[in-house]
């Protein structure tokens, strides 16, 4: 008899913006790290977003949010390009604000890998697979791209 499971999955990809970075300690269970999303899409000109509520399922993705928790307080601008899984609407109801009473939707989902991770605009951490080898052979007609020291791979060794 076959006991091996197999599974559909259904990723996401994109870049968006850290919030509301926390630690969720459920009544029955082992606290998480959960954190919203507002991943941007459409034009460069006239960004539009998405908010994505998720459960970070990666130790390397927490210990990276984690650090980055400062510059959260600060309301520094936190983006990351991400992937996503098993992404799934959620309904609820408002219960302040002008909308209380009325129904939403939340997009949940999984956080599985952070590729890179840029403060301010800078780019302060990158998976060790998303940085260039300065030797790296580039396809014509592009430049060569020059190494970036500064990009750290470790989130250890990452100061924010």
């Amino acid at each position: 008899m076959n006991t091996e499971h197999k599974y559909f999955d259904l990723h996401t990809r994109g870049i968006g913006y850290v919030n509301r970075l926390r630690t969720v300690t459920p009544k029955k269970g082992d606290a998480f790290t959960a954190c919203t999303i507002a991943a941007l899409r459409g034009s460069t000109d006239s960004v539009e977003y998405t908010w994505f509520d998720v459960r970070v399922y990666n130790d390397e993705a927490v210990r990276l949010l984690t650090r980055c928790q400062e510059a959260l307080a600060r309301h520094d601008k936190v983006l990351i390009a991400f992937r996503i899984g098993d992404i799934c609407p959620e309904v609820f109801e408002y219960r302040k604000g002008e909308r209380a009473g009325q129904q939403g939707i939340s997009l949940k989902g999984r956080l599985l890998f952070i590729s890179s991770l840029y403060i301010n605009g800078s780019l302060v951490w990158a998976h060790e697979t998303t940085v260039p080898e300065p030797d790296e052979p580039q396809p014509e007609p592009q430049p060569k791209v020059p190494p970036t020291p500064a990009v750290k791979t470790d989130v250890d060794a990452v100061q924010f």
